[in-house]
């Protein structure tokens, strides 16, 4: 009738303009999250902090002082500190690389480097990827949209930047079991959910995860 086919004509409009209505907020909300990330993303570095090790450079004072913690090289090119305050800012996100394919063909080894390997990071390089992870007032990483499990990985990730790593294996052992298994094969949608990851790369979570387990072991 009539009466029907004026209902579904007005319907159609109204489909119509919603549709056209929600594209136009996506693209308002697309816009304003390219100008957040402008505005907020970390300065790029004027040199690489990175050294050929593959790890952050660090310096120290002298030839004595090799019982201090070393001086980081930040994104800005000085040697500063360890310090967290603005660490996702001042240090690049490293994580570690896996061993060579070849190399691993020829033993039954760890996928991730071993002692005495030189891809394997140090204390310190630890230190500095720990310093990365934000003050979140939502951390993603450890909700629904991230960890499957829960895990606490802001308040493990300051512990290990703290060098506490029987607290920190203690807060892991918290919501997982068997974190020797998921710090090498979960493919980490805790680093996929990072605020740090909006306007910048992601704290490597996942390798942090693993060496306080290994650590444990030790």
């Amino acid at each position: 009738s009539v009466r029907n086919k004026e209902k579904y004509t007005m319907l159609a409009k109204s489909v119509a303009t919603t549709t056209q209505r929600g594209r136009i907020v996506s693209a308002a909300v697309r816009s304003a999250q390219t100008v957040r990330c402008k505005s907020t993303q970390a300065e790029e570095s004027t040199s690489n902090p990175i050294a050929q090790d593959g790890r952050h450079e660090v310096w120290r004072e002298g030839i004595y002082d090799h019982d201090n913690e070393p001086k980081v090289k930040r994104r800005d090119g000085s040697f500063q500190p360890i310090e967290k305050l603005r660490g996702f800012i001042n240090y690049q996100r490293n994580p570690e690389p896996y061993r060579k394919p070849l190399e691993r063909l020829m033993d039954w080894e760890e996928l991730n480097p071993v002692e005495g390997d030189d891809e394997k990071h140090t204390e310190i390089e630890r230190k500095v990827q720990a310093a990365r992870c934000m003050d979140c007032g939502t951390p993603f990483c450890q909700t629904h949209t991230g960890c499957p499990v829960n895990n606490l990985i802001p308040e493990w990730n300051n512990l290990v930047y703290n060098g506490q790593w029987a607290d920190a294996i203690d807060r892991l052992h918290k919501t997982n079991n068997f974190p020797e298994f998921t710090g090498r094969v979960c493919p980490a949608p805790c680093e996929g959910s990072c605020v740090a990851g909006l306007v910048d790369g992601p704290v490597t979570i996942k390798n942090i995860e693993y060496s306080i387990v290994d650590r444990a072991w030790q």
